[in-house]
């Protein structure tokens, strides 16, 4: 059995990195702390590295409209919304409900609720009732629905509009012998697979906690 290839990058090199981006803001902060107080799996959050690269994304692609699959508490929305362009929203989609009282109050704590628009359901039926295209779409949702997520989203991101996927090395399990009872790596891999092998879109890999791919739609 191979050994799991994880972290990707040295700790050394990854806490420097993480030294070196804009200090994470008081309202993410908050969220962090409040996600390892009050919810399983905390390490489901962006976090500042990552969220980052998402605000940055978002400013540079001048997103007016954006979708996220996967809330979860909220992180990487108001990321998303911080690099917003005037009048943007971003539309994020969750299935859990039991997270909604906790990321509304967190919407409306910290002034968002213009620029962030909550969903709660199944992320297939609700992308069909947003209407129009969206210049920026991040998945970070339950990893056996990736290839079908972005079977629903291709068409639906404009020219020149960016496809995020979080989770996308999965903890180095993609390049490992796969087990044949393992869907999320079988189903991360078909995603990988789609992305690179589709004409409509420039990809790459980025190596960022447990690997983000970034496309661009020509």
């Amino acid at each position: 059995m191979e050994k799991q290839i994880h972290p990707f990058l040295d700790e050394r090199i990854e806490q420097y990195c993480i030294e070196h981006t804009t200090s994470e803001a008081p309202e993410l902060k908050y969220i962090d702390r409040q996600t390892h107080l009050r919810f399983l799996k905390p390490n489901m959050i962006s976090g500042n590295w990552q969220g980052n690269l998402l605000r940055m994304l978002t400013l540079m692609t001048n997103a007016q409209k954006v979708l996220e699959i996967g809330t979860f508490t909220a992180y990487a929305s108001l990321c998303l919304a911080k690099g917003l362009a005037k009048g943007g929203v971003v539309h994020t989609i969750e299935k859990d409900p039991l997270l909604e009282d906790f990321i509304l109050s967190t919407i409306e704590k910290f002034g968002f609720e213009d620029r962030i628009k909550l969903h709660v359901g199944n992320a297939m039926e609700i992308i069909d009732t947003i209407e129009g295209e969206f210049d920026l779409i991040f998945i970070d949702a339950d990893k056996a629905n990736y290839p079908a997520y972005f079977d629903k989203c291709a068409d639906r991101l404009r020219s020149g509009g960016l496809l995020i996927a979080d989770n996308i090395l999965w903890y180095g399990k993609v390049v490992l012998p796969l087990k044949e009872s393992d869907k999320e790596t079988k189903a991360i891999m078909l995603f990988n697979d789609k992305v690179s092998s589709d004409s409509r879109f420039d990809c790459l890999i980025l190596p960022i906690r447990d690997g983000l791919m970034v496309a661009r739609k020509k």
